[in-house]
């Protein structure tokens, strides 16, 4: 119990130094945009004054705590503010009002998911695979260029604009390293085996997901 209030106090204050980001928002729940994992939540919201609206990540504190993701949340939202890219989804504030739940205020991608446009295609002409690929090679570029590792690339995080290009979403397993690294995380159909064998493999991911759009299916 003790382990548990001053994991909770760390993380409060981690969360405190973050306080300058803060915006506050008028909460609309139009509809559920995704679920993500067992403590995550996306929703709509519309600004209180522009009436814009945003995707509002919400994370369950309690959830948060109980699984030690603390250290990845406050890593998720210091890496988003110091990324401006145009295929990468910007991070407008957080809130730390509501005794639950923390909330991401991001700006809303209307085109939905790369997952779901792949479903109802079941895979993608060569052309649109290379637009794809080529723009995932340039985000990654510029986060390597900043010591980023990505670790989650999937058709789930890749959002699809209504001009038809990308904007990567979920940091959650993002990292800023220097040299290498050797932490087993990320979706398991998409891991390298070198990273089960505690190799390290970083774009086998990638390849994994070309694919997956190409064929259809995924490798394993």
């Amino acid at each position: 119990m003790i382990k548990i209030i001053v994991y909770f106090i760390q993380f409060s204050r981690k969360l405190f130094l973050l306080q300058k980001l803060k915006i506050f928002y008028y909460f609309i729940n139009i509809s559920l945009i995704r679920i993500l994992g067992s403590f995550a939540k996306v929703r709509l919201a519309r600004h209180k004054t522009s009436n814009k609206i945003f995707a509002v990540k919400m994370l369950k504190k309690a959830e948060v705590l109980r699984l030690k993701q603390a250290d990845h949340v406050v890593s998720e939202l210091t890496i988003l503010r110091t990324l401006n890219h145009p295929f990468i989804v910007e991070i407008k504030g957080y809130l730390n009002t509501n005794p639950k739940y923390l909330y991401f205020v991001l700006e809303y991608v209307a085109g939905g998911e790369l997952f779901t446009l792949l479903r109802n295609s079941v895979n993608f002409p060569e052309d649109q695979c290379k637009f794809y690929a080529a723009q995932v090679v340039t985000i990654f570029e510029y986060l390597h260029c900043k010591h980023i590792i990505y670790r989650d690339l999937k058709p789930e995080n890749v959002l699809i604009q209504t001009n038809g290009y990308i904007k990567l979403t979920d940091f959650g397993f993002s990292k800023v390293i220097e040299g290498k690294t050797y932490t087993l995380c990320g979706t398991p159909e998409y891991l390298a085996p070198e990273i089960i064998m505690n190799k390290g493999n970083f774009f086998f991911n990638f390849s994994v997901m070309e694919n997956l759009l190409i064929g259809g299916l995924l490798e394993f």
